[in-house]
């Protein structure tokens, strides 16, 4: 009996989250595309990627299919999937979306949210913070999202949180590594901690101007290490 293909490290397969190879690889592809593990421009087939996690390549497939919907890669005729390339426009208008959604729907919470409900947000904060400190890109970026689907979550809309979903994974981390690298991640991570308190003592200038100052340095997270 032949021997079972070995997972690749460098795509980790996401075990007791979710309820299937197909949705965990998806989780994989996604990590390996905000390190930059699956550049921008390549063709990797299913197979090829099915030997890196060591399953069969349908629940890799299906996986890429899901990319392929959140606009991650496009399907190239009997060759595989090219992992999409994001330009510096592209990722302008992304932020932009995200300001005239996230930052007037995050003020409106001032006074609104129950602080036990702020405070609930409080651990991922912490864990964000503790994976820029350790240079954990992948847990970063889990804690990441937790903490601002979750705060968008509050608002009771939840559109709006699917829409702030979709922006965040189409636009990717790109320049995640080099500024891990360059110690200039934790200054970002801490600034969920400062919003937080903004929101718990119901300063709504605070809250705008903590938020208008972390989506500035998202923006610069997103654009490409020279």
């Amino acid at each position: 009996m032949p021997a079972q293909p070995t997972p690749d490290p460098v795509l980790p397969v996401l075990g007791g989250k979710r309820s299937s190879y197909r949705e965990r690889v998806a989780d994989a592809l996604r990590a390996a595309l905000i390190t930059g593990e699956l550049r921008p421009g390549a063709v990797y087939s299913a197979p090829a990627l099915a030997s890196r996690f060591g399953v069969s390549a349908t629940p890799v497939r299906e996986a890429l299919l899901d990319l392929v919907k959140e606009g991650l890669v496009d399907a190239v005729p009997n060759k595989g999937f090219r992992v999409t390339a994001v330009s510096e426009r592209q990722l302008d208008e992304y932020t932009h979306v995200r300001a005239l959604v996230e930052i007037p729907t995050v003020v409106g919470l001032t006074g609104t949210a129950e602080p036990a409900a702020l405070e609930a947000l409080r651990p991922a904060a912490e864990e964000i913070v503790t994976a820029a400190a350790a240079g954990d890109l992948i847990a970063y970026v889990e804690a990441d999202t937790r903490f601002h689907l979750g705060l968008l979550a509050l608002a009771g809309n939840g559109h709006l949180v699917e829409v702030v979903r979709d922006l965040r994974g189409r636009s990717r981390l790109y320049g995640l590594t080099a500024l891990s690298e360059a110690g200039r991640l934790r200054a970002s991570a801490e600034e969920h901690l400062e919003l937080l308190d903004a929101l718990l003592a119901g300063d709504a200038p605070a809250v705008r101007a903590v938020m208008t100052r972390h989506l500035g340095h998202v923006r610069g997270l997103w654009a490409a290490p020279g």
